[in-house]
C-alpha cells in the first residue's frame, strides 16, 4: 500500500476525510492520489519491507516482476496508471483531455483516457459527459463565445455505483456533491474550457486552455460513455476494457481464491466494506477508501470478506 497524496482544490470538500478517513490539514481536499508515478507526485510505500521507498524506486528495482513482462516492454520504468479518489463540493471545470499523439507532441506525456466509479452522490447531483445534441466545432465555439456552453452539454443525474468511461476528446465535468474513484492513464494533462467564472481568494480566474482544446475535441463520438455491468458476487464482472486498462467489479462475501493470469500487476480499490488479501507468506487488510498494488510476480492469492466491494484493475 502507498501513502495517499492529498490535493487542495478550490472545488474540494471534506468527504475524503469524513467518509474515506484520509488525514489532512487542508481545508478543501479535492483529490487523493492513491497510486501515482506523475512527476513530482510519486507514491511512497506506507508499510512492509519496502516502506519509505517510492513507486519509481521499486519499479526500477523489480521491473517486470512488478508490472509484468509485456507492460515493462511497453512502458519501461514508467508506471502506466494513476488511481484517485475525487470529492467535488463544487462543480469542477468543464474540460477534456488530449489523446496520446497530442499529449506526446505537446507535453511529452501519455494521453488521459479515464473512467469514473461513483462512490457517493448527494441528491440531484450530476456529471457532465458529452453534448446533448449533434455538435460541430463551429457550433461549439459559438456557444463558448456567447457563454452559453451549458445549453449544449449533457447532464446526467447519478447515484452510487454509476460508472462512466471518459475517452480522450470528450468534454466532461464532475458535478457538485459527487465523490468517485477515478482510474486513468498516468497523465496530469487537462484542457480547461470553462470554469463557471470562478475566482480564487485573490480574485484571479483559473487559466483556460481553449486554444489547445479545440484541436483535442472529438465532435463525432457516440453516446457510449455509460457503463453497464453485472454484479455477481465472488466473481470478476467486466466493467471497462480498453487498450490502457481493464476494470472489473468484484463483490467478495466468502474466501475467494484468485489467480493472476494477466502478465500484469493487479490493483484493488476498496469502494465498500473491508477485505483481507492473503498471499503465501503475507496478509494485508484493505478497507473502504484504500488501494493496494499486487505485483505481477504474485500469481496466487486469496481475498476474504463477509462483504466488500472492490474494483479490480490491470493492464
Amino acid at each position: 500500500m502507498f501513502e495517499p497524496i492529498l490535493k487542495y482544490k478550490i472545488w474540494g470538500g471534506q468527504k475524503l476525510k469524513t467518509l474515506l478517513n484520509k488525514s489532512s490539514d487542508l481545508s478543501n481536499v479535492g483529490e487523493s492520489w492513491e497510486i501515482s508515478d506523475v512527476g513530482g507526485d510519486t507514491s511512497i510505500v506506507s508499510n512492509g519491507t519496502l516502506k519509505g521507498q517510492s513507486l519509481k524506486q521499486i519499479l526500477s528495482t523489480y521491473k517486470d516482476e512488478l508490472i509484468g513482462t509485456k507492460n515493462f516492454k511497453e512502458f519501461g520504468e514508467k508506471f502506466p496508471l494513476l488511481i484517485k479518489f475525487i470529492d467535488a463540493r463544487e462543480d469542477l471545470s468543464i474540460q477534456l483531455h488530449p489523446n496520446d499523439e497530442l499529449a506526446a507532441k505537446r507535453h511529452n506525456s501519455f494521453g488521459k483516457t479515464e473512467m469514473w466509479y461513483v462512490m457517493q452522490a448527494d441528491e440531484d447531483s450530476n456529471l457532465i459527459v458529452g453534448f446533448n445534441q449533434d455538435m460541430t466545432a463551429e457550433k461549439y465555439l459559438k456557444h463558448l463565445e456567447e457563454k452559453t456552453l451549458t445549453e449544449i452539454l449533457n447532464f446526467d443525474q447519478v447515484k452510487a455505483g454509476d460508472t462512466y468511461f471518459i475517452e480522450v476528446g470528450r468534454v466532461h465535468a464532475i458535478g457538485a456533491g459527487v465523490m468517485l474513484a477515478e482510474i486513468q492513464q498516468t497523465s496530469d494533462i487537462t484542457y480547461r474550457v470553462y470554469d463557471w467564472d470562478r475566482v480564487d481568494d485573490q480574485g484571479n480566474e483559473r487559466e483556460l486552455h481553449n486554444d489547445l482544446a479545440i484541436d483535442a475535441f472529438n465532435f463525432n463520438m457516440p453516446d457510449n460513455f455509460r457503463v453497464s455491468y453485472d454484479k455477481d458476487e465472488n466473481k470478476s464482472n467486466k466493467m471497462v476494457s480498453c487498450p490502457y486498462f481493464t476494470t472489473n467489479y468484484l463483490t467478495v462475501s466468502q474466501n475467494l481464491k484468485k489467480q493472476n493470469i494477466f502478465d500484469s500487476f493487479v490493483i484493488y480499490i476498496c469502494v465498500e466494506g473491508k477485505a483481507m488479501i492473503r498471499t503465501e507468506d503475507k496478509e494485508q487488510m484493505i478497507q473502504k477508501g484504500q488501494t493496494i498494488l499486487m505485483p505481477a510476480v504474485i500469481k496466487d492469492y486469496e481475498i476474504t470478506s463477509e462483504k466488500a466491494t472492490l474494483l479490480e484493475v490491470y493492464v
